[in-house]
């Protein structure tokens, strides 16, 4: 219920009451299981955070394109979404910030323990870093996703077809 108000109304929507309203329970049943608004925030975070931690891990070690499928995964609407609500909420309460940065940290380092062998074999000739391949993997695709939300669209698709001839150049091209 809370993410679906922070993807539909905003973080800033989300309180006690509607939460317990959406989700059809008293108020006092959200404070008996979540102290205040942040701990609900936070084992929101929580939870995606693992689920999301395992999908990825499940993806980039079973994929013969693995950087491709980082490419596809940070390309969704709906995970860009709740990560934009999340870092708003991030700045708005500075100690809910550090904890995202905790996370975001555990999600890039996982990513590039996964990738590095890979990235480092494929991108031998490319000159770029393997971190900075797995820092505008995520950048670029989430920044895209970001403009098309508010209808901005002035550049995206070369740099989406930019970056995925890039892929194509150092992993090959997938086969479907």
């Amino acid at each position: 219920v809370t993410e679906r108000i922070m993807l539909t109304d905003g973080y800033a929507s989300v309180s006690s009451r509607r939460v317990a309203t959406d989700a059809g329970v008293t108020p006092a049943l959200v404070h008996y299981y979540f102290a205040t608004i942040d701990d609900l925030f936070l084992a929101v975070l929580h939870r995606r955070v693992e689920q999301n931690l395992e999908r990825q891990r499940r993806l980039l070690t079973t994929s013969p394109y693995p950087l491709h499928t980082l490419w596809e995964m940070n390309n969704d609407p709906a995970r860009t979404g709740l990560v934009l609500e999340f870092m708003s909420l991030a700045h708005h309460r500075k100690a809910f910030g550090a904890h995202l940065a905790a996370i975001a940290t555990r999600f890039r380092d996982e990513q590039y323990e996964v990738l590095k062998e890979h990235i480092e074999r494929c991108a031998a000739n490319s000159g770029i870093p393997p971190l900075v391949i797995v820092v505008m993997l995520n950048h670029i695709a989430q920044g895209t996703v970001l403009e098309d939300a508010i209808g901005m669209d002035v550049g995206t698709g070369p740099t989406r077809a930019l970056v995925e001839q890039f892929l194509d150049q150092i992993e090959g091209k997938p086969t479907t």
